[in-house]
């Protein structure tokens, strides 16, 4: 997903979020985590970071209220795009313990 060919064409969901924190004044990243929260209570995002600034910005997205409107823009968006490109490079997928 981070060659530059997939990265072109997985920019349209990034570019969706990033309208949408600009609307909302926060970053793309609590934008990504409020529409997880939004999803059914039922599911948790598990945001992985090494910096305290980051954690404290993953926190504030529990703060973040999306509009039906927002949520449903998200959903659309997110429903018409294919992921391109492997979650992991091929030497790295081979270490764990999983097929994709």
């Amino acid at each position: 997903r981070f060659e530059r060919k997939n990265m072109e064409a997985n920019k349209a969901f990034v570019d969706l979020l990033a309208k949408v924190a600009k609307e909302k004044n926060a970053t793309t990243a609590q934008v990504a985590l409020a529409w997880v929260l939004a999803q059914k209570p039922w599911i948790v995002p598990i945001p992985g970071t090494t910096k305290i600034e980051r954690m404290d910005e993953n926190a504030g997205a529990a703060d973040l209220q999306l509009t039906p409107r927002e949520l449903f823009e998200i959903h659309q968006s997110a429903s018409m795009i294919k992921a391109e490109g492997e979650r992991y490079p091929e030497n790295l997928q081979k270490t764990i313990d999983r097929e994709e």
